[in-house]
């Protein structure tokens, strides 16, 4: 599953026609401009055709034979009547290219944004951000640059080159020949260098990556550097990635410089075989000076879009790894889709059919559930449990008991590998995903906040929540006492990640988010594990009475904190060992009771510790 995550799994991907063909269908809703775009850079370059042969006849008219002056007027009106229809055609190539580069980067975006949002949990369980980044941002880009302009530019160059090419073989074959005898030598050379000198400079985007990463690195993680004193080894690290672009900028660099003369000394031998064979021809009087002179013209530029097409074949296949990462993440299997009955009838997560979401009561039931991420290693095997609505469960357990698989489970993140997960005597598998998500209000232990304001972040749990609700929630947490003393209040900004705030703020903020969002189910997810003891406490009160009434599961590392729970369930390896309330599992003295002397112990100590230093300091 990893390997698609691996770049140079796709660094040397061979250009595939299928692949193409798939990306060119993004135009498809505007193939009127597409073809307007190839009609207009295939024809422009006639009008450049053309200044060879106007001025071709104009030094044979008025120098060789000494022609009529007053048809001088004529000739330039001629030559600014072309002059304008090369400049409109290359402005309109200039509109169309931009615009077409603007709808497939649009297209693509907005398609690859639509796949994420209906892919499962599993899939950003395991999938790097870096990655999925990289997909909708850079290769897109790349691929919206070769799609429009590099591409259509192609037959630009395939234009110039048929009509030069036809009037040169038309006017003197055997001075075109000479001219087309070094194009195999041309395209041969632009194509060995254009290859080799991408490869190296995406070995330098990839080293400057690694070094851009080692400086982040480096920054964040000052303070374990300075603790572990591995100065010295970062910095060989860091000399080493350094080294390596150095010398992989130097080989680029000596590609490129060598590429340029070698070009140019075989365009110009093709120039001076022209010069050579059509001095002759001139005095002998085959041909005309001015014929001569259109020649040297031709072979001047003909060989440019030679050099453009080596460029845009090496472009093209570059681009293709970047066209099989794109695919590999819209080509991604969703874990976890409804039933063609269920979206029928309830809509899908993008286009809801809310009118038709039943209310939650509240009861929910696992049955004969089996799962694994790993069919090696089981996570829940033959697990039932019964909650009734408004029941309050916690789950305790060590680290990889199966207690955030069982939330994971209830919130369809994830589903059973077999068995029936039941709310309210129904396989929730019968209803949509989106109408679930919808009824559960989920708080987890590092919360997420969107960059903007308090209100509009608390406003995300329900997007019709009113300024009153959103007051009334915050109230009930005391996180008004903060935001009040904060700038702006409620239209204060919470930063990037809402690094503007505390932890502490931030699970307050997301507490009322839920609160607001007035669902049928509360998950809390270790959401105090990471607070101090006074926000615990508000949530303690927040729990007993705001979620008094809805059914809530609690995964729980303060044990203090769930002591008021209907049913606490101790798992251990994905079974259910202790099943009861807070005073039936302290009298079976077993694990529950282990755990809750020894946390409650260590908390007197703090506690007892605290007062000492308190007390010496006074």
């Amino acid at each position: 599953m990893t390997n698609r995550f691996q770049e140079q799994d796709f660094s040397n991907t061979k250009f595939k026609f299928s692949s193409w063909l798939r990306l060119a269908k993004v135009y498809l809703p505007i193939k009127k401009t597409l073809l307007s775009a190839l009609i207009i850079n295939t024809i422009t370059p006639l009008s450049e055709i053309l200044f060879p042969l106007i001025n071709s006849y104009a030094i044979d008219y008025f120098l060789i034979k000494n022609g009529d002056l007053d048809k001088i007027p004529l000739f330039i009106g001629v030559s600014f009547f072309v002059i304008i229809v090369t400049i409109i055609g290359y402005l309109l190539f200039f509109k169309h290219c931009a615009k077409l580069e603007m709808f497939f980067a649009y297209s693509l975006k907005q398609e690859l944004f639509h796949k994420l949002q209906k892919m499962s949990f599993s899939y950003f369980d395991v999938t790097p951000v870096g990655w999925i980044i990289s997909r909708v941002t850079s290769d897109v880009n790349r691929l919206a640059e070769i799609m429009s302009w590099a591409l259509i530019d192609l037959f630009s160059g395939l234009g110039y080159l048929v009509f030069a090419t036809t009037i040169m073989l038309i006017v003197n074959y055997k001075l075109a020949l000479l001219v087309l005898i070094v194009v195999p030598f041309i395209y041969y050379i632009s194509y060995w260098f254009q290859i080799r000198i991408l490869k190296n400079y995406r070995g330098i985007r990839r080293l400057n990556s690694i070094i851009t990463g080692r400086f982040n690195e480096g920054i964040q993680g000052a303070k374990t550097t300075k603790t572990l004193g591995i100065e010295t080894l970062n910095l060989d690290e860091f000399k080493g990635d350094t080294l390596n672009m150095k010398h992989t900028s130097i080989k680029a660099g000596l590609f490129s410089n060598i590429y340029r003369p070698l070009i140019n000394f075989v365009s110009s031998f093709a120039i001076a075989l022209v010069i050579w064979q059509g001095g002759h021809q001139v005095f002998q009087g085959v041909i005309s000076f001015g014929t001569l002179l259109l020649f040297l013209q031709y072979a001047n530029q003909f060989f440019q879009p030679l050099r453009n097409f080596a460029n845009i074949y090496a472009e093209a296949q570059n681009a293709s790894a970047n066209a099989e990462r794109i695919f590999s993440l819209l080509d991604e299997e969703i874990a976890i889709v409804d039933t063609k009955e269920v979206i029928e009838k309830y809509g899908t997560i993008l286009q809801p059919k809310t009118e038709n979401y039943e209310d939650i009561k509240g009861d929910i039931e696992f049955k004969d559930i089996e799962f694994y991420y790993n069919q090696k290693e089981p996570i829940l095997k033959d697990f039932n449990l019964k909650v009734q609505a408004g029941q309050t469960v916690a789950l305790i357990g060590e680290t990889g008991s199966g207690k955030s698989t069982i939330v994971n489970l209830l919130c369809r993140f994830y589903e059973p590998i077999s068995g029936e997960i039941l709310i309210d005597g129904v396989d929730y598998r019968k209803r949509s995903i989106g109408w679930l998500h919808s009824k559960i209000g989920y708080v987890l232990q590092a919360p997420h906040l969107f960059s903007g304001t308090i209100m509009e972040n608390i406003r995300y749990g329900n997007l019709n929540a009113e300024d009153e609700d959103i007051y009334r929630a915050c109230k009930l947490l005391k996180a008004d006492e903060f935001i009040e003393k904060l700038d702006k209040g409620y239209q204060s900004d919470v930063g990037e990640g809402g690094n503007k705030l505390s932890t502490g703020q931030k699970q307050l903020i997301s507490f009322a988010r839920a609160i607001v969002a007035n669902p049928s189910i509360y998950v809390l997810d270790e959401a105090t594990s990471s607070i101090d003891s006074e926000t615990e406490k508000i949530i303690q009160y927040t729990i007993e009475h705001v979620m008094k009434d809805k059914t809530t599961f609690i995964i729980a590392h303060r044990l203090s904190t769930i002591v008021n729970a209907d049913v606490i369930l101790v798992i251990q390896n994905g079974k259910i060992i202790e099943q009861g309330n807070h005073e039936t599992l302290m009298n079976l003295k077993q694990h529950y009771y282990r755990l809750y002397t020894n946390q409650f112990n260590e908390q007197l100590q703090d506690e007892l510790m605290k007062g000492v230093k308190h007390e010496a300091f006074e």
